[in-house]
């Protein structure tokens, strides 16, 4: 039990990372409680471990020791009608990393599923970390949190809103910089600028992998072992590999650890596979979906591949609307679906959303494979066309993936 048992209250506590920093308080003892607009898997599984959670509000609690709220809620609009400690989420993590040796995974996409490897490495070498990572794996009881007793944290570095200049790790890794969160940054230099202030958090003695550091000679005999398909993966993999050198670990721990891995939640996460195979990814921006369906069919090389997309922003889907444009014609399957945009709340402007939307993407492809649909006829058009034994790759980063259940 903790010295002192604190009242811990989170707004937005369904969000992906919010929750997985609520289940850590939970984990040493304090009394969590949290708000969101709407409940979700997310809050239920939170209310089973003994959250309490109130639904379709954001207000601040009269009662509380601390305060910790999601970038996404506009703290400033509530008022500070309370005498309890307010963090925000960046905050809130970065001083836990400050408490541990924190190895922290950041880049512009790959960093859950380099943080998901690099967990099991570190599990299985017996280093027992803390994780928190950005999505629900089965190893940790299909959570997005663990708790170890060690002075390891692994933590998923979020560069959205600069988030991570939050962060003090001793150790880092960058998957890649590419551009992305353009409403925030405006350009790739504002974002390799922010990428290269956070790699300068790093002690003298400190530890940094990049792409430069991974020796290609270990990708085939990775890329031989692994279950999720697609060089991505085996990227990814690999980055997680020297870091685990870097940690001493045994390459035959790690090819061990690596070689088992099965994937998380909505990252090529197969659903079922009769009639047809249904697939949930989460990819969001224009490279990892392409790399995500060159992956599917070189799994998948004889087969009929459909993707339903839906983009995930209007802002992300404006600034990188020929990225998008370019991926999607290069996309080695059979059909594409695209589907309307998911509206982030908070994070979009009205000039933009008059500018871009699905229709327009799809106008812009120029391919008789891609076609646009409006969400609410998907499920119906989808049952009647994709014939058994055929792949359904369902991505996006917003609600989309609701629609695997119906089908």
């Amino acid at each position: 039990m903790p010295a002192q048992k604190l009242k811990v209250h989170f707004l937005g506590i369904g969000g992906i990372g919010v929750s997985a920093l609520a289940r850590y308080y939970l984990s040493q003892g304090h009394i969590v409680s949290g708000s969101d607009l709407a409940s979700s898997e997310i809050t239920e599984s939170l209310k089973k471990s003994g959250a309490k959670i109130f639904i379709g509000q954001n207000d601040l609690p009269q009662k509380a020791d601390l305060i910790i709220y999601s970038p996404a809620v506009k703290i400033e609009k509530l008022g500070k009608k309370t005498l309890a400690e307010i963090l925000s989420y960046p905050e809130a993590l970065g001083r836990l990393t400050k408490k541990y040796f924190t190895i922290a995974v950041a880049g512009t996409h790959g960093k859950t599923t380099t943080t998901a490897m690099l967990a099991l490495i570190l599990i299985k070498a017996g280093f027992d970390p803390t994780v928190v990572i950005g999505t629900k794996m089965k190893e940790f009881g299909n959570t997005n949190f663990r708790s170890g007793k060690s002075r390891y944290l692994l933590i998923e570095a979020d560069e959205h809103f600069a988030s991570f200049l939050n962060y003090w790790p001793k150790a880092i890794i960058v998957t890649n910089i590419e551009a992305d969160h353009l409403d925030f940054y405006k350009n790739l230099s504002n974002i390799k600028n922010a990428f290269k202030k956070f790699m300068g958090h790093l002690p003298k003695n400190g530890i940094l992998i990049t792409e430069k550091s991974a020796d290609k000679k270990d990708f085939s005999v990775i890329k031989k072992i692994m279950k999720i398909p697609g060089d991505h993966i085996a990227y990814d993999a690999l980055l997680a590999l020297n870091m685990a050198r870097a940690l001493q670990i045994p390459d035959k721990t790690s090819l061990a650890a690596l070689g088992g891995y099965q994937g998380a939640w909505r990252r090529f996460e197969i659903i079922k596979t009769n009639p047809f195979t249904l697939i949930s990814d989460y990819g969001h921006n224009p490279q990892k979906a392409l790399a995500t369906l060159k992956g599917a069919r070189e799994k998948y090389p004889h087969k009929k591949i459909w993707c339903v997309y839906q983009p995930h922003q209007y802002e992300r889907t404006y600034f990188l609307f020929n990225d998008f444009v370019r991926a999607f014609r290069q996309a080695p399957i059979d059909r594409l679906i695209i589907t309307d945009i998911y509206d982030v709340a908070g994070r979009e402007t009205k000039k933009t959303k008059q500018k871009v939307d699905a229709q327009k993407l799809v106008k812009a492809i120029k391919k008789e494979s891609v076609s646009y649909s409006p969400k609410y006829e998907l499920v119906s058009f989808l049952k009647k066309n994709v014939k058994n034994g055929e792949v359904l790759i369902v991505m996006g980063a917003g609600d989309i993936y609701q629609i695997d259940k119906e089908l």
